[in-house]
């Protein structure tokens, strides 16, 4: 009786040692998963990889439009000239924005023709050097429309001025000009035009 008795104090003693040791492991996990975010940054940091830390500086010039310069307003004016059988203009003749504001402004597009076309629009910037500040998130200008006979369309220009605009811009003309681009078939199904 003396070595079952012997075996029976044993039992919790190694039942209170796995215990204890049970204990330090889950502490250690739960340190360990506490230590991940900061471990996860500093090796993005060092090694370039995910999201954490901007790449490039066409990221970090992203962040810094995210912030609105609200000590600044410039004004935006819009104009709009065609080529061809178009109605073309902008929803609005200017807006006055803040620097890193994102804006939103509609042009309206009317083919006054019985035939299918297609255009590009073609943008220009007064001052001139306020183009390399004036950034187009979505434009029509990006890609050639097509309209169907007497078709009209909306089309939105989303855009930010960058708040590295010089201080001595107050004011920016964006103008578009749109053009027909060659190679449509006309309205009766016949072949490609030349240019």
């Amino acid at each position: 009786m003396n070595e079952s008795g012997h075996q029976q104090a044993e039992v919790p003693l190694s039942n209170r040692v796995l215990l204890r040791k049970l204990a330090v492991i889950a502490l250690l996990m739960f340190g360990f998963g506490f230590a991940m975010i900061p471990i996860y940054r500093a090796i993005c940091e060092v090694t370039g990889i995910g999201l954490v830390t901007p790449r490039d500086k066409e990221a970090e010039a992203f962040a810094r439009n995210t912030q609105v310069d609200t000590t600044r307003s410039i004004v935006v004016e819009f104009d709009s000239n065609s080529h061809g059988q178009w109605q073309f203009r902008p929803e609005r003749r200017s807006v006055t924005v803040h620097p890193g504001e994102l804006v939103t402004v509609e042009y309206e597009l009317v083919n006054m023709q019985d035939r299918t076309m297609s255009g590009q629009a073609i943008p220009s910037y007064a001052p001139q050097q306020s183009a390399a500040y004036f950034r187009k998130v979505e434009c029509f200008c990006f890609q050639q429309q097509t309209f169907g006979a007497k078709e009209t369309r909306r089309f939105p220009v989303v855009f930010v001025v960058d708040p590295e605009l010089p201080s001595n811009v107050g004011t920016i003309t964006l103008s578009y000009t749109f053009f027909e681009v060659g190679g449509m078939q006309a309205a009766d199904g016949g072949k490609p035009r030349d240019g």
